[in-house]
């Protein structure tokens, strides 16, 4: 269920979630909307055979972004990949290779992906980006042939918000004072808006009664007993039930 922002989530199956983006692009396309579908996807799921099937079957209003950060979880692109050239990948469809770390090429790319789609079907956008940190605690930087060092001057020439701030200043948009109290004012009002937000929902968690033990068995299902449980014997699951 997507929210107002027609954001329909991730998924915890490595590009999973680009066949669930191809029906949001059939839907789309099938009710005569104006929309397309971003399908979002790492360099570590650009090898997964559901993607090739996406763009090969339809037509859908549909822009698949490869979000290239150079390493799938902790296996390096050129290792993973025969060709780490993501936006050339589609064969049957045209891609684009994009500075994933300016805003306005991701907005400019975005704009014209989404004329494209409208028009001729599924486009490819692969952002080349970077990320700062290690896929989880278990991958700490410097594990992989990113350093330190390798960090800070990314953040120094190719951070999104350095880039933008630099812009900012040098058109003399604002003074760095007002940037700095601008952001100061900012994380404040968002940390109280998040924690508020966690406040009310520990609130109605502790609200809430505890399910009943017959709720372990909600959408497990056997055959003539209303559920379905694959490999266990029905008995098994009728004695257990309370």
């Amino acid at each position: 269920i997507s929210d107002d922002s027609s954001f329909y989530g991730g998924h915890g199956i490595v590009g999973a979630q680009v066949p669930l983006g191809c029906g949001i692009a059939f839907a789309q396309k099938y009710a005569k909307e104006e929309a397309v579908t971003f399908a979002m996807y790492g360099d570590g799921a650009a090898n997964q055979g559901q993607l090739f099937e996406y763009i090969c079957l339809w037509d859908l209003p549909s822009i698949l972004v490869c979000e290239n950060n150079h390493y799938g979880m902790g296996t390096a692109d050129w290792r993973a990949a025969k060709s780490p050239s993501y936006y050339k990948r589609g064969d049957y469809v045209p891609g684009l290779k994009v500075d994933g770390m300016d805003a306005f090429a991701v907005k400019q790319a975005c704009k014209l992906a989404k004329e494209h789609a409208l028009k001729n079907g599924p486009i490819i956008l692969e952002m080349d980006t970077y990320r700062y940190h290690g896929h989880s605690m278990s991958d700490p930087v410097g594990a992989h042939t990113f350093t330190r060092d390798d960090i800070s001057g990314v953040r120094q020439e190719r951070d999104p918000i350095e880039r933008i701030k630099k812009l900012v200043l040098s058109h003399d948009l604002a003074t760095e004072k007002e940037l700095k109290d601008f952001f100061i004012n900012l994380n404040i009002d968002m940390e109280k808006e998040i924690r508020k937000e966690i406040d009310d929902a520990i609130a109605k968690a502790k609200d809430c009664p505890m399910p009943e033990p017959s709720e372990l068995f909600t959408n497990v299902y056997v055959k003539g007993f209303g559920t379905e449980s694959f490999g266990a014997d029905r008995k098994e699951v009728k004695a257990a039930l309370p």
